[in-house]
């Protein structure tokens, strides 16, 4: 998928994620923070769906249920998790969560 730019629309997965999202706004500093690097990857994920790294199916966990997963990297290794969902006319980025590089590497089984 290397090259390849689509625009798309970013959405949560559910509205736990979106709620989550919204409340690090007013969080700590930390929270903040990781507030504006969400901010700025979903700008990207909106300019190009594909701009994040696509994990190979078969290391995907089964709980996230879909067939295409994205990572993006986020500062102080930090990641974004989405996935790409589509019809004739419109690209959807569905962010599905994000952590830690700890929770990362125990989710992906590193």
């Amino acid at each position: 998928m290397k090259g390849l730019i689509k625009p798309s629309r970013v959405r949560f997965v559910n509205k736990e994620i979106e709620e989550t999202f919204n409340k690090l706004k007013e969080g700590r500093s930390e929270e903040k923070e990781i507030y504006k690097w969400l901010v700025r990857a979903f700008e990207d994920i909106e300019e190009n769906a594909f701009c994040g790294i696509q994990i190979p199916q078969r290391i995907i966990p089964k709980d996230y249920n879909v067939t295409t997963l994205f990572k993006y990297d986020l500062p102080k290794a930090w990641r974004l998790l989405y996935t790409i969902e589509t019809n004739e006319i419109l690209i959807i980025s569905v962010i599905l969560e994000w952590l830690d590089h700890k929770e990362y590497e125990q989710r992906f089984g590193y």
